[in-house]
């Protein structure tokens, strides 16, 4: 392990590398990557693994990481499990035969890696759970930290924006993401919170499409046809919902469907600046990819387990018109 730096020394380094405005230290360039003399050699192995670099979420997440790992001299392998619990397991059981300095895991089931990322945090390899936990809450292997957004307040504050925009009443339908993801879990339930409160919204149908665009199409086909009156529309992530606003296009139908959606990503923030989408409330992907990342640079420069918490919560904004341009200005340079 190299030898321990304080962050003031990394804060240092990082405005000499002209990266000090996202750190809040100065202006922050808006190139690709710095070209400085100052850029470290790699100096560290890392791995990541999210649900699947074909949603809009994990890859912006990804890019980020591997941009700031750019810069730290960090050299991150990728690993994609294309929305596949087996695919995850294979590749997070590849990961427990290798050396890392440290890994970074976004579960795509709860409780479908418990054994080899046991079996990497058995072997001294701190192991950061990213947005969906790994292991039930209460079930403690190890883990350095757990980085997420509040799952069911972002379910409530886009089921509010929703059904205020309906005049609290009307008809609303709810596309859940995977039933296994311990964040859409709790984005339900931030939306029955919400809808349970006004009696004069019914709730006509829910189903799962597993974060896939595919399937939200078929789902939204068949609604189309089977409900003549659709007033609102609850979808866990921003790919999901533009696939059924799409699928009302696509339908030749005139409907009045107010949208809303979470992840905010650069999809669901163009689609509220167009007006698709009456809000989407942000999972900042960048900043928990990179939160974590920089959790196992420090792990790696010899921080301690027992300095961090063991859950480090990521604010997640509403993103309406009125402040989707600084939203759309900080994803592009990937500081959110």
């Amino acid at each position: 392990m190299a030898r321990k730096t304080s962050r003031r020394s990394f804060l240092e380094w990082a405005g000499a590398m002209g990266l000090g405005g996202t750190l809040g230290c100065g202006a922050v360039p808006p190139s690709p990557s710095p070209t400085t003399n100052a850029t470290p050699k790699k100096k560290y192995k890392a791995a990541f693994s999210n649900a699947g670099l074909k949603a809009t979420w994990c890859a912006h997440g990804m890019k980020t990481a591997q941009r700031w790992g750019e810069w730290l001299g960090i050299d991150i392998k990728v690993y994609d499990s294309e929305f596949s619990v087996q695919q995850q397991l294979l590749d997070v059981e590849d990961m427990a035969v290798k050396d890392w300095d440290f890994v970074c895991i976004q579960a795509y089931g709860i409780k479908t890696l418990r054994e080899p990322v046991r079996r990497l945090i058995d072997r001294g390899i701190p192991v950061i759970d990213m947005d969906t936990r790994i292991v039930p809450e209460g079930d403690d292997i190890g883990l350095w930290t757990f980085v997420t957004p509040d799952h069911e307040k972002q379910g409530e504050e886009a089921t509010e924006a929703i059904v205020k925009a309906m005049g609290y009443k009307g008809k609303i339908v709810h596309v859940l993401g995977a039933l296994a993801h311990s964040g859409a879990r709790l984005r339900a339930k931030g939306f029955r919170n919400v809808v349970e409160r006004y009696p004069e919204i019914e709730v006509l149908a829910e189903e799962p499409a597993d974060w896939d665009i595919e399937k939200v199409a078929r789902i939204w086909d068949d609604w189309l046809v089977k409900f003549p009156e659709i007033d609102g529309a609850f979808l866990h992530n921003d790919d999901m919902a533009m696939a059924a606003v799409q699928a009302v296009k696509r339908s030749g139908q005139e409907r009045d469907i107010v949208f809303g959606s979470i992840d905010a990503q650069e999809m669901g923030i163009n689609g509220v600046v167009k007006g698709d989408l009456v809000v989407s409330v942000m999972n900042p992907a960048g900043r928990i990819h990179w939160t974590a990342l920089m959790l196992g640079y420090f792990a790696a420069q010899g921080q301690p387990k027992t300095d961090v918490p063991d859950v480090i919560y990521i604010d997640h904004p509403v993103v309406t018109k009125d402040n989707a341009a600084s939203y759309q200005y900080l994803m592009k340079e990937r500081m959110i």
